[in-house]
């Protein structure tokens, strides 16, 4: 049931994403001929706003375009990925001569070499130029295209930071000297390799004997993840590796949910306030937009503050709220919940009485600070401190 529900949210996105379609065409000197894209941008896309947008280029634009388009809408509806440019370069009768390469190696050759060419000096300082494209750039490739956008890894700064491989079609050698690449790479990279139990036998093996070798990588600069799918075939295995793939990719920009506050935020060792600007920031750095920490965020991290008996991280997480917005309740509610765990009952009294002129968040309302505000008073009128 929760696979047909799955289905049909994603075709309901996916035939709203067919009408928002923009079909373009590029002159290309490196291929003498013109190509067209398919564009999606986002909605409510504003070509003179600052905020930058990741870029999703999609080989085989012809059919894998629409899968990934509307798998983007529907977890950017949820907020558990970055608002994107989706760019699907259509190949059809050209996709052979795309993906021309040589036998041993692997890598783009003759007519692949100047395809190679078109997307690095060509399609991207075009995409660059005419959109609020971010520094972030994803490539999905499925079969033979999955092999090709590997080359992309091998430039000294490789043009893509996620590399989604869809039952790669691997050539010679490459899958080996992909290994060796990633190995000793120092950008931060995203790689993720699926093939599935009843994948074309030889492109199986091969993605498994690729995998073993990932496995055995030990390079902090890569984040490599893996999956084998039950039941499904060369092409039915496209859309849930789709969701998987782009869920592992963007996996640092969700909110934050029970696994990470478990593995990552109580064991933390430092105050918690740390952590989330560390956070925020490395959002920031991989995908070149700034996503500001939400209520639900902070009210998560304070309960594991207060989980973990640390009163220095519940003071400065509300300095850091404060800080952020100062107009709102949330950082002096949370400065005054310190104060009366310390045992400074009339500064949390009068903190309360300043969260109450705030704005109100939903988490914490009026009701919440008068009652706070009521088990303190008759001890504040008797209660002694130096502030």
């Amino acid at each position: 049931m929760k696979k047909f529900l799955f289905f049909l949210y994603t075709l309901l996105f996916s035939c709203t994403v067919i009408a928002q379609i923009t079909y373009k065409e590029i002159k290309s000197k490196k291929l003498n001929t013109t190509r067209q894209l398919k564009i999606k941008l986002p909605k409510n896309y504003d070509p003179e706003s600052n905020l930058k947008h990741p870029v999703i280029v999609v080989f085989d634009g012809d059919y894998l375009f629409e899968p990934v388009a509307g798998q983007v809408a529907f977890q950017t509806y949820f907020d558990e990925i970055p608002k994107s440019i989706i760019v699907g370069v259509v190949q059809s009768k050209d996709r052979y001569h795309d993906t021309f390469c040589d036998e041993v190696s692997g890598l783009p050759l003759e007519t692949g070499a100047r395809f190679y060419e078109f997307i690095a000096q060509e399609l991207i300082p075009y995409l660059d130029n005419n959109y609020n494209t971010s520094k972030f750039r994803v490539a999905i490739g499925h079969n033979t295209m999955g092999n090709f956008i590997n080359s992309f890894l091998f430039k000294s700064e490789p043009l893509f930071q996620a590399y989604i491989n869809l039952s790669p079609d691997f050539k010679g050698n490459l899958n080996t000297n992909l290994v060796s690449r990633l190995e000793w790479l120092k950008n931060d990279v995203f790689y993720y390799l699926a093939t599935c139990d009843k994948d074309i036998k030889y492109i199986n093996e091969i993605v498994h004997e690729t995998n073993a070798q990932l496995n055995n990588v030990n390079n902090k600069s890569l984040t490599y993840y893996f999956d084998e799918f039950e039941g499904d075939n060369h092409y039915t295995m496209v859309t849930g590796a789709l969701s998987n793939a782009l869920d592992k990719v963007f996996e640092i920009y969700k909110p934050l949910d029970e696994k990470e506050l478990n593995e990552k935020v109580l064991t933390y060792e430092g105050t918690l306030d740390v952590y989330m600007v560390k956070r925020q920031q490395r959002i920031e750095d991989l995908f070149g937009i700034f996503k500001p920490i939400t209520e639900e965020e902070f009210e998560k991290v304070v309960n594991i503050a207060e989980q973990r008996e640390d009163l220095e991280s519940l003071q400065k997480i509300g300095k850091l709220a404060s800080k952020l917005d100062p107009e709102s309740s949330l950082g002096t509610y949370y400065l005054a919940l310190y104060a009366e765990k310390v045992g400074k009952t009339k500064k949390a009294v009068k903190l309360y009485e300043l969260a109450l002129e705030l704005d109100m968040k939903s988490f914490i309302d009026r009701e919440l600070i008068l009652s706070r505000m009521e088990s303190l008073k008759y001890v504040a009128e008797d209660y002694q401190e130096e502030d």
